[in-house]
């Protein structure tokens, strides 16, 4: 006959080795997911994307818009005063990150 202690030792054991057969499976489920932003950069807009938020802007007579490998996209139009510029635009957002007059 198995004395009381005998018996929970058994049970625990049995308990253990069944928790131990189980923590891998566990492990991998509750293993920490990237966070999704930093998966992917958000997709680059295109020329036609561009050239609206440009005119939403109150940029005029935009007759140039080329990608560029180094700075999203350059942008030739005249601003809302009346001057001819040249933009730099981010490729994601389409915000304007560098204006200058154009010659």
């Amino acid at each position: 006959m198995m004395t009381r202690i005998q018996k929970t030792l058994a049970a625990l054991a049995i308990g253990g080795s069944a928790l131990a057969a189980g923590a891998p499976a566990f492990a991998q489920a509750a293993a920490p997911q990237a966070p999704a932003a930093a998966a992917a950069p958000a997709p680059m807009l295109t020329i036609r994307q561009v050239y609206d938020k440009m005119e939403a802007a109150g940029y005029r007579n935009i007759s140039e818009i080329e990608r560029s490998s180094k700075h999203g996209y350059e942008v030739k139009a005249y601003d809302p005063q009346g001057q001819r510029v040249k933009l730099r635009v981010d490729p994601q957002s389409g915000a304007v990150t560098r204006s200058r007059f154009d010659d």
